[in-house]
């Protein structure tokens, strides 16, 4: 059975608690990478050797090395890893908080996982991993509850896009300059007022400046 896992983290405390966890059993093949590219071009020879990875638990948040980067945050060795690996299993263990950025790694590259860094998460991030390799429906951790049932609403990137835009207090007129500028569909001002209200309604927010903290309040911004 193949029980490769790779470990990205910049940071050594991190990668060794992982590892401590994987190796309670001596059933996983560990390693680590500190860095997105290490982490890619592991993964690129792994396939190459045909000794693929199994699992990649990858942190989302990588501090810049002053090397010449090619990938610089988890979601981008993820989608990279992704387009040669469809089939690897991917478990997020992050301090992320922002729920539309989590939502995007289930939706946009179907990870297996995600393990909030904090309290109790080696525990989490066990659970996670047993279920993952075994096949079965992971378990919900108190922090996946918390975003799938408190925090049901959900935001595209165009939402947060158009909130944060909001939350500088920009007129329609300017918003739809910048979505036309940087190519973000629909910037027509009617079309962006109608996505406004269409999030206060959602949000049942009495107004912009409402909504505005509402979602902020839910660490949505």
């Amino acid at each position: 059975m193949n029980n490769k896992v790779l470990i990205a983290d910049y940071f050594d405390c991190i990668s060794l608690s992982v590892q401590q966890t994987l190796n309670k059993n001596n059933f996983f093949e560990t390693n680590e990478a500190k860095c997105c590219d290490d982490a890619f071009l592991k993964i690129k020879k792994a396939i190459y050797d045909n000794k693929p990875y199994k699992l990649l638990i990858s942190s989302l948040n990588f501090k810049d090395d002053y090397r010449n980067s090619k990938l610089n945050s988890g979601e981008e060795l993820i989608s990279a890893i992704k387009k040669i690996q469809p089939d690897i299993k991917i478990i997020v263990f992050s301090e992320e908080v922002k729920t539309y950025r989590i939502q995007s790694l289930f939706n946009n590259y179907n990870i297996n996982a995600f393990v909030y860094k904090g309290r109790n998460s080696l525990i989490e991030l066990e659970k996670a991993i047993q279920a993952t390799f075994v096949e079965k429906i992971k378990p919900v951790s108190e922090f996946e509850a918390l975003l799938y049932h408190k925090y049901s609403v959900n935001i595209t990137e165009y939402d947060h896009s158009l909130l944060k835009l909001v939350s500088f207090g920009y007129r329609l007129d300017e918003i739809s300059k910048d979505f036309k500028k940087l190519k973000i569909k629909p910037f027509g001002e009617s079309s962006i007022e109608k996505n406004i209200n269409k999030l206060r309604i959602s949000f049942n927010a009495k107004n912009s400046a409402h909504l505005i903290a509402i979602v902020k309040d839910m660490g949505l911004l």
